[in-house]
């Protein structure tokens, strides 16, 4: 920030808070403008500051809507909103708090890319899933909002209605699949009611395999749910029918399902780095493994993401060794530029031994919010950052709170987390081993489940101090996510207060090496056309097997690819391979053709070839032995031996002619007239 680029104005809520202008001055490189009541008495101060046209900055989240409506009449106005109320200064450690002030300023004018966004479209098509009369009720509740059709899994006895403004059929849901505006199911047990149905609905024959679909579900059957994380599938709403609050709500959110609806985009997916699978043999499944919807499936040699169904909860970004899958909410890249900026801002300002405290906004604001209004509030070294997920924090976040002068990390999540948090600890207990490898301390990364604001202070005090880096990194992340990943890692080995070169890694861990069985090796390369990130390499002049450390994503492709069985994985970091230059596996001499002698394939491979081609096989023995140069030879030499000598290689020695009925008879009578049976 600028004084002579923007405005700055804080204010300390009618003295509620104390505010330290001089160090928010020093970490923003502007001078702010301070008032006690900026949305009341002191308003004209923003009215001032809207006047020239400038970005503003307005250290206030709680009144921005009164904020918002002045500078509708000024639609050039540049506003962004931040809070340093419940985060730092109503605090019993507000005094304090000014460096942090500071921080969360500069890191909320960081820019973030535009959001995509993906459309759903429902015409109010509904499918009431249910057993009895519940399920009937809550479909003339909504008839006249929806087009509805009720199926009744194995009903009891239903009185017939007197008027059927819906059907009401029988049927059991097989499998269901897809999402608002675009579901599939597969009924078996199908049948309809018969008119004359009198004291309680008869269901003609029924018959399995009948198809429907529907634009939203409602589910009161009480059965399983018919998907995976199924609070988290749009379109489908279900309800415990024992439970009469619940189907009320159930009932008013499906009567508002009409329309079209936009959610955003939340991975970004290139196929392309996908190593998921090549010639037909699996490598990664990281993401297919920890997907909670089952919004990932495979598709081919790549998997594929559907952002209708995908719920948002970046387990897969968090844990995709390649970058194919990217969180975009924001981008990791964007994500680290914010946190960067809330680093360096912080040292700037005057403050020291930073704990980032990750967070989402549903919970982590809202927990956050309580303890400043009811308890003692965060402590003033506690940097709260506020993410789309926890779950989509992927080790480079975490490693860069320590590469950027961080003493250590937390993660608040829900006591009962609503996703997967899998990925999220692999991702926290592997960045912890390396950072407590690297000497910033142990136990300095760690993830809080709580829903507790004062066990979250109480935590957060516990917090065992790390070691700072005595020169904090500056890197400025740019580009795809691994690029970012491997950037942070190489950074914070440079920081780091006692490093090492090697940190072993548990299996699953994005980086890692190869261990290869020389003699074993037959140099076929199978292994290098599997390799997804061309970390396994072949040299066109020599017979070599190399290998680059630091592009390995331990996808599992070259060992699983490997005919002879001789490569395994080791999950580690080595710096000192990831600085060297490509690190030769084996390299055999090469075997040069008899008819140009441009080398090709190893002199062992042919020679072992030939020993068993000219001992055992009769195609290449006796007048045969001529076939051998062929194998001697290079791909265009053996073309041109076949077509200028006019033999196939493959070929069977040529059979004695057979001799017919005619022959025979013309032989015998030669013979008779030849006295000597020439």
């Amino acid at each position: 920030m600028s004084a002579a680029k923007s405005h700055l104005l804080i204010c300390s809520c009618e003295k509620t808070m104390p505010l330290d202008a001089q160090a928010i001055g020093r970490g923003c490189a502007v001078t702010p403008t301070q008032a006690n009541q900026l949305c009341g008495l002191e308003l004209e101060r923003f009215k001032t500051a809207l006047a020239d046209g400038a970005p503003i900055t307005v250290a206030c989240t709680q009144e921005a809507p009164v904020f918002r409506e002045v500078a509708e009449s000024f639609p050039q106005a540049q506003l962004t909103f931040v809070n340093i109320r419940e985060t730092g200064g109503w605090s019993n450690e507000a005094a304090s708090a000014g460096p942090k002030a500071a921080a969360l300023i500069a890191a909320a004018n960081e820019d973030m890319p535009p959001i995509s966004m993906v459309t759903l479209a429902s015409e109010g098509v509904a499918l009431i899933y249910g057993r009895d009369e519940i399920a009937i009720e809550a479909a003339q509740r909504l008839a006249d909002r929806l087009d509805i059709t009720v199926l009744l899994t194995r009903p009891g006895d239903v009185t017939p209605r007197r008027s059927n403004e819906f059907p009401v059929l029988k049927g059991t849901i097989r499998s269901a699949r897809g999402h608002l505006g675009a579901f599939e199911l597969a009924i078996d047990d199908y049948a309809l009611p018969l008119p004359s149905s009198r004291a309680k609905l008869v269901f003609g024959p029924s018959r399995d395999g009948a198809t429907s679909t529907c634009d939203l579900i409602l589910d009161l059957s009480g059965g399983a749910p018919l998907f995976p994380a199924h609070e988290l599938r749009p379109g489908y709403l279900r309800a415990d029918p024992r439970d009469r609050a619940a189907v009320e709500r159930a009932i008013a959110d499906a009567g508002n399902l009409v329309g079209t609806f936009d959610k955003p985009r939340f991975i970004d997916f290139d196929a392309s780095l996908c190593a998921h699978s090549r010639s037909g043999i699996t490598g990664c499944t990281r993401c297919l493994d920890l997907c909670p919807t089952s919004a990932i499936t495979p598709n081919g040699n790549a998997v594929v993401i559907d952002a209708n169904i995908c719920a948002g909860c970046g387990s897969c970004a968090s844990v995709c060794p390649t970058g194919a899958a990217s969180y975009s909410l924001p981008s990791a890249d964007a994500l680290m530029r914010r946190l960067r900026t809330l680093m360096q801002t912080y040292r700037k300002a005057g403050g020291s031994d930073a704990i980032v405290l990750f967070h989402d906004g549903e919970h982590g604001d809202a927990m956050i919010d309580a303890l400043a209004r009811f308890g003692p509030g965060l402590p003033a070294k506690v940097l709260p950052l506020r993410v789309n997920e926890v779950t989509q924090l992927g080790p480079e976040a975490i490693a860069a709170v320590f590469a950027y002068g961080g003493i250590g990390v937390a993660v608040l999540a829900r006591a009962k987390p609503r996703h997967d948090m899998t990925g999220l600890r692999r991702a926290v207990e592997m960045s912890a081993k390396v950072v407590a490898a690297l000497g910033f301390g142990e136990g300095v990364a760690r993830i809080i489940e709580t829903d507790d604001p004062d066990q979250l202070r109480v935590l957060l005090d516990a917090a065992p101090m790390g070691v700072a880096a005595a020169k904090p990194a500056g890197f400025v992340p740019r580009g795809a996510k691994r690029g970012v990943l491997e950037t942070t890692f190489r950074e914070l080995h440079l920081a780091a207060p006692a490093p090492v070169d090697v940190v072993p890694l548990a299996p699953g861990a994005p980086f890692g090496g190869v261990n290869l069985n020389v003699e074993g090796c037959t140099l076929c390369h199978a292994c290098v056309t599997a390799c997804p990130t061309a970390a396994l390499s072949d040299n066109p002049d020599r017979a070599m097997l190399r290998f680059t450390e630091s592009l390995c994503v331990q996808c599992g492709l070259c060992e699983s690819t490997c005919p002879e069985h001789v490569i395994t994985l080791e999950p580690r970091l080595d710096f000192q391979a990831w600085n060297a230059p490509l690190r030769v596996l084996k390299e055999e001499e090469p075997f040069h053709c008899i008819g140009c002698g441009k080398p090709f394939g190893t002199k062992s491979s042919i020679d072992r070839v030939l020993a068993k081609l000219g001992e055992k096989h009769w195609m290449f023995q006796g007048a045969n032995a001529k076939r051998l140069d062929v194998i001697k030879m290079c791909a265009d030499c053996r073309v041109e031996a076949v077509v200028n000598e006019s033999f196939d290689p493959h070929a069977a020695p040529q059979r004695p002619p057979v001799m017919t009925t005619e022959d025979y008879l013309r032989a015998r009578d030669a013979k008779k007239g030849d006295p000597f049976g020439s």
